[in-house]
């Protein structure tokens, strides 16, 4: 696995860690904020060929 693979896993795995911890505060702001960087790290990881194997909660579908 190259460094970069694993930067951008690492990168989804964080962004989803703050999404839930701001989901379970409460904070609808922190959310969007985590959820905008969730999204553009999936993003980035699809255009450059990782997977990141993570389920979406809200949908169930997985997330490139």
């Amino acid at each position: 696995m190259s460094a970069f693979a694993e930067a951008m896993r690492e990168r989804v795995r964080a962004a989803r860690a703050a999404l839930a911890a701001a989901r379970a505060a409460g904070d609808s702001y922190g959310a969007a904020i985590a959820e905008d960087e969730l999204d553009d790290a999936l993003r980035l990881a699809l255009a450059h060929g990782v997977t990141t194997d993570i389920v979406d909660e809200d949908d169930g579908q997985g997330r490139s």
